[in-house]
């Protein structure tokens, strides 16, 4: 008697690419984290110390500008379907919140301003857009990842 082999492939979740247009809210997000740690420094240029938390500051704010053009961008023309913007997004929100934690817990090196202050306005106003933005931005990699003949990679 013969026998017979069956073989039996799994078919895996196939989500499609996220649609160009969720672009749109992640760049909106992006700039309110810029605007929200405008305010923190009290305007632009801002005062804090020391140097390095105004430096950060600063990165924060620019890269929340320019990480809001390239998703821009990337609504208005896919950018090859690249992964990029949503990497820059997932950047611009989880610095912030990694900032949040060791300034509020741990502290930071010759900075105490706003060691155990877990509540004021601002920093939790700052930690809900910023989970919204790594939110979506994961949402998105995953989507991005999982589509047919995409790669995770910065040139997509």
């Amino acid at each position: 008697m013969p026998s017979v082999l069956i073989v039996r492939r799994e078919q895996s979740l196939v989500l499609p690419r996220p649609h160009p247009l969720i672009a749109l809210p992640a760049a909106l997000l992006c700039l309110v984290v810029a605007w929200i740690h405008v305010q923190d420094q009290g305007g632009f240029p801002g005062s804090k110390s020391p140097r390095y938390v105004g430096i950060g500051y600063y990165l924060v704010e620019a890269g929340g500008v320019l990480t809001a053009a390239v998703l821009i961008a990337y609504a208005v023309r896919p950018l090859a379907r690249s992964a990029l913007p949503w990497l820059l997004a997932g950047g611009i929100a989880a610095g912030p919140l990694i900032g949040y934690l060791l300034s509020r817990g741990p502290g930071l090196p010759d900075y105490g301003d706003d060691r155990g202050n877990w509540t004021e306005p601002l920093g939790l106003a700052s930690l809900a857009v910023e989970a919204a933005l790594l939110a979506v931005a994961a949402v998105a990699l995953r989507m991005h990842r999982r589509a047919p003949g995409a790669r995770v990679s910065g040139h997509g």
